[in-house]
C-alpha cells in the first residue's frame, strides 16, 4: 500500500497546489519565477539528501529525459493552472493516459490491444466534445494556458514511462534529476518572460510561503517516485486520476469556478478512459531476457 498511498499524496497535493501559486502571482511573483525558486529550493534538499544517503551522483541519457520531460510537465502544469481555468486545463493534463498507452509501447514494448485503442479514442473524443465551440470552428484548446497543460500532460506520461526504465536507478537521483529539470525549464521560462523588477522584490516578502512550497514539493516528490518505481505506468495514471475530484472541489470551493454541462460530459469521458487504461489499454509482451520491461522490480502482491 505505500507506493499507492505515495502516489495519491502526490494526486492530492498537485490538486491544490495551484492555489498557493495563484496567490503568490497576486502578490506580485510571477508564475514562472515562483514555480523555478521552489523547485531550485527543492533541488537544493534533494542534494543535501543525496550527500546523507551517500550516493554518488552520475549522469545518464535516460535521467536527462527524465529531467527534462518532468521539467516541463511540472512548471508548464504549474504555469498552466495559474493563469487558465483550473479544471480545462487540469482535464486536458489528464489526456495523459492516451499519451501513456503510446509511449509504453514505444519504449516498455507494451502491446497495446483493441479495447486500448477504443480507449484512446474514448479519450479524445472527451476531449473533443469538452473544447468544441461552435461559433470558433475546431475543437482545440481555446487559450495559450490550455495548450500548455496539454503539452504538460504529454511530458508527465513521458516521464512516468522513463521512470519505469530506471526503476534501479536510486530515487534520490530521479528526484534530483526531475529539480534539476525544473530549474532548467523554469530558467529558460524566466528569460523568455522577463520578470519586472518588482517582482524580485516581492521574493523576499513572500520567503515564507516559497520555502514552505519547496519543502512540500519535494516531499511528495519523494513520495511519488517511490510509488511509480513500484506502480506499473497505466495503474498509476489511474491513481492520479484522483486529483480530478480534489481539483474540482478545490476549484469550486477557493476560485468559484464551475464546468458546463458540455464540459462535464467531456471530462466524464476522459476520466472513463483513464480508470479503464490499466485493464483494457496494454498487454504484456512475453517476457524474455531482452524484453525492455525486464529493469522493472519482481512483482508484488496488490
Amino acid at each position: 500500500m505505500m507506493p499507492v498511498a505515495g502516489l495519491l499524496t502526490g494526486a492530492i497535493v498537485w490538486g491544490l497546489i495551484w492555489y498557493p501559486y495563484r496567490a503568490l502571482d497576486h502578490a506580485g511573483v510571477s508564475g514562472a519565477l515562483a514555480a523555478t525558486l521552489t523547485y531550485a529550493g527543492a533541488f537544493a534538499l534533494a542534494a543535501v539528501l543525496l550527500c546523507w544517503r551517500q550516493i554518488r551522483p552520475h549522469l545518464s541519457w535516460l535521467l536527462v529525459a527524465i529531467g527534462l520531460s518532468a521539467g516541463w510537465a511540472n512548471i508548464g502544469f504549474t504555469l498552466a493552472v495559474i493563469y487558465g481555468d483550473v479544471m480545462r486545463v487540469v482535464l486536458l493534463f489528464y489526456l495523459a493516459p492516451v499519451w501513456t498507452v503510446l509511449f509504453a509501447r514505444l519504449l516498455l514494448n507494451e502491446r497495446l490491444t483493441a479495447p486500448g485503442y477504443g480507449l484512446m479514442l474514448l479519450a479524445i473524443t472527451g476531449a473533443l466534445v469538452m473544447l468544441w465551440q461552435p461559433q470558433l470552428g475546431w475543437p482545440l484548446p481555446r487559450s495559450m494556458a490550455e495548450w500548455i497543460g496539454l503539452s504538460a500532460g504529454i511530458m508527465f506520461a513521458l516521464s512516468n514511462v522513463l521512470v519505469r526504465m530506471t526503476a534501479r536507478v536510486a530515487i534520490e537521483l530521479r528526484v534530483l534529476a526531475v529539480f534539476g529539470g525544473c530549474g532548467a525549464i523554469g530558467a529558460i521560462c524566466i528569460l523568455f518572460g522577463s520578470p519586472a523588477p518588482a517582482a524580485w522584490s516581492q521574493v523576499l516578502d513572500q520567503t515564507a510561503l516559497l520555502t514552505l512550497l519547496s519543502v512540500v514539493i519535494f516531499s511528495v516528490n519523494v513520495a511519488v517516485q517511490f510509488g511509480l518505481a513500484r506502480v506499473g505506468a497505466n495503474r498509476a495514471i489511474v491513481i492520479y486520476l484522483f486529483e480530478l475530484v480534489i481539483t474540482a472541489i478545490a476549484a469550486w470551493l477557493l476560485a468559484d469556478e464551475l464546468l458546463t454541462l458540455k464540459e462535464w460530459c467531456g471530462g466524464a469521458l476522459i476520466i472513463v478512459a483513464g480508470l479503464l487504461s490499466d485493464r483494457l489499454g496494454a498487454a504484456p509482451e512475453p517476457k524474455t531476457a531482452s524484453s525492455a520491461c525486464s529493469t522493472a522490480p519482481p512483482a508484488r502482491p496488490d
